[in-house]
């Protein structure tokens, strides 16, 4: 009876709340053994791949200075951000240089990302997201076709919990191919930003300085979360089902 009433609370659990499907938080005994390394961090929860986009560098920092990310540790070490820098040089490369992240999302809905990113006072102002459901070979900016434009409002400063809801895009549920990019674009020097405008340069997050190449952007807690489909479920509950009765019988 207390494994049936288990894999009762198991199935109601499964089928009405999202998990957290895949996380990065880049945190590791020091700056330089961060898992993976700073070209492609490994994830601290579940599977997929980082990589950086275009001709950026980068390195692990501090993720609790300026107010901190939303990762819970405290201390740092271990507590590290990805931070990037090398952007495209003034009035080029729109939209070229980022970061990207690769997680299968099989047997799942409900997808959505969180991120968290810190602006140095020359970063560029504006970022985008992208996603892709074909493995990166094209790209759609934003979410259902409509630009997803994040703005970073002032320099040395966190941004937190920045949210991308892709439930309602069907093409990106239950697809092994599923991938997002975070990058630099053109904008004003201040909001609101208009999709319908054509920029020309890239604006700096600090009002009173300059973009520049060597700013950065330090990324902390980019989580996919999602809800598993009705035959993920099934296959979840049958698995926990036969490990019960092996119990049982061994008992």
């Amino acid at each position: 009876m207390k494994s049936l009433a288990t894999l009762a609370f198991l199935v109601t659990a499964l089928s009405s709340r999202a998990m957290v499907l895949t996380q990065w938080d880049f945190n590791g005994q020091s700056s330089t053994t961060v898992p993976g390394g700073s070209s492609s961090p490994t994830p601290s929860v579940g599977l997929g791949t980082a990589s950086l986009v275009g001709g950026v560098t980068a390195s692990f920092a501090s993720g609790i200075v300026n107010g901190g990310s939303s990762d819970p540790v405290l201390t740092s070490p271990p507590n590290f951000g990805w931070q990037t820098t090398t952007y495209a040089a003034q009035g080029a490369e729109n939209g070229g240089r980022g970061v990207q992240f690769a997680v299968s999302t099989a047997g799942m809905t409900g997808v959505t990302v969180n991120f968290d990113v810190r602006h140095s006072n020359t970063s560029s102002r504006w970022i985008r997201f992208d996603y892709s459901v074909d493995g990166g070979m094209s790209w759609v900016q934003g979410t259902a076709g409509a630009s997803t434009i994040f703005e970073g409002t002032s320099g040395d400063t966190w941004f937190n919990n920045r949210t991308v809801d892709l439930s309602t895009v069907a093409a990106v549920q239950n697809n092994a191919n599923f991938r997002f990019r975070t990058v630099t674009i053109f904008g004003p020097a201040a909001g609101p930003f208009d999709d319908n405008t054509t920029y020309t340069s890239y604006s700096a997050a600090n009002p009173t300085s300059t973009y520049a190449t060597g700013g950065t952007l330090r990324w902390d807690m980019v989580t996919v979360n999602a809800v598993p489909e009705p035959g993920t479920i099934a296959a979840l509950v049958a698995g926990f089902g036969l490990f019960a009765a092996r119990r049982r019988r061994k008992a």
